[in-house]
């Protein structure tokens, strides 16, 4: 990418921003998280999974949540395999969980049992 100096500072030219501006839009303006899909999300003190239904400035909610106390082999769990301990919340439950503690989320199927 060529850069310009200007006064100081460092400008790039519009064509060569356009892969910059590339990313998917998305109506909360976070191309990662997609309304309806089901997320792995790690905080900084727990970790979840549930359906995707609602991104606000400094949270989202989640439906069909669970609270996953032990994951046991990350990369194990994280294929799809099995997990050692799962607590999930009534079927009923709309679950807000603050942006700001959201370590990471990856797409992952829901999981509704107690184990």
């Amino acid at each position: 990418m060529k850069k310009i100096t200007v006064d100081g500072e460092e400008y790039i030219r519009e064509k060569d921003c356009k892969p910059l501006k590339s990313w998917p839009k998305s109506e909360h303006g976070n191309p990662f998280m997609e309304i309806g899909e089901s997320y792995f999300i790690r905080t900084v003190t727990h970790y979840f999974t549930g359906r995707l239904i609602w991104v606000g400035e400094k949270e989202i909610c989640l439906e069909e949540a669970c609270w996953i106390a032990d994951t046991g082999r990350f990369h194990k769990f994280i294929s799809g395999g099995e997990w050692n301990e799962s607590e999930p919340f009534e079927p009923s439950a709309k679950v807000i969980i603050g942006r700001g503690s959201i370590i990471d989320m990856t797409k992952h199927e829901p999981i509704t049992t107690v184990k």
